[in-house]
């Protein structure tokens, strides 16, 4: 106990002592609103990498397999809510001390804990887009049509993975019936940045001029193994800008901070309250 109390008021003194934060969080934020994480304490593949965009977008088995695993992970990612990590983030926001926070997680939950300036480096998993046409819905629509078409998938269940996927194996993916853009007939894929895709320019320069006007980075939840995240902490170093981390475990910036946590986010910021 001893040791979260001393940990806590650094990283209080740390938070008042520059007062605009640019915040990144990673999958530690969400795991205790049930969405499991990628990566272990070393920060190394927990499972198998996820899917890339190039195999998404050239094989039909590959799309096959992603929905049915989603139409199956959806139910419960779509109703998962905010935890005392998001709720802290948010508060510590009205409090002025958030500039932006930057988000890795496509989970929208700082955005349901009432938190204003996110950018959503990676996308949201709550919309899809058709890869031909850009028309966009909701992923509850496309649930729908999911489960129209494959009435059977949608009495499985199996456990959650990562970001609304599920372990649904020993299913013969190739019965399953992917609906087409109905406005275009393309291929429809989630509204989120796969591996081997590039974040649009537009976040990445949004970030880089809120991190340009910000006096200190603080990383929450996130082991930065991704260079797409990695990229703002190096370049704030660079800048001479303390970075303080909330981490379970290494992350991939550790000789680049000034302050790093090894608690739960929650815990580590329960003091906010």
């Amino acid at each position: 106990m001893a040791s979260l109390e001393h940990d806590r008021t650094r990283l209080r003194d740390f938070i008042e002592a520059h007062p605009r934060l640019f915040v990144l969080t990673g999958a530690g934020c969400s795991t205790d609103s049930g969405i499991p994480d990628y990566r272990d304490a070393e920060g190394g593949w927990k499972r198998p990498q996820p899917v890339t965009y190039q195999a998404f977008m050239g094989e039909r088995g590959t799309r096959q397999r992603y929905w049915a695993r989603s139409l199956v992970g959806w139910r419960r990612f779509g109703r998962a809510r905010p935890n005392a990590t998001h709720l802290a983030l948010a508060r510590l926001e009205r409090q002025g001390r958030v500039a932006t926070l930057l988000t890795q997680n496509v989970d929208g939950l700082h955005q349901a804990a009432g938190q204003q300036a996110v950018i959503d480096l990676h996308g949201r998993l709550d919309e899809v887009r058709c890869m031909s046409c850009a028309q966009r819905m909701p992923r509850e629509t496309f649930q729908r049509l999911l489960e129209q078409r494959n009435p059977a998938w949608a009495t499985l269940d199996a456990h959650d993975a990562p970001d609304g996927d599920a372990d649904l194996e020993g299913q013969d993916f190739s019965r399953f019936d992917i609906p087409p853009c109905p406005h275009c007939g393309g291929i429809i894929k989630p509204d989120v940045v796969f591996f081997g895709e590039s974040v649009p320019r537009e976040r990445v320069d949004a970030a880089v001029t809120s991190l340009n006007e910000s006096d200190a980075v603080l990383v929450v939840g996130s082991s930065l193994m991704v260079f797409s995240g990695y990229r703002f902490v190096a370049a704030a170093a660079r800048e001479g800008k303390p970075i303080a981390a909330v981490n379970l475990g290494r992350t991939r910036a550790d000789p680049l901070l000034s302050l790093k946590i090894e608690q739960p986010c929650a815990e580590a910021l329960a003091f906010i309250a």
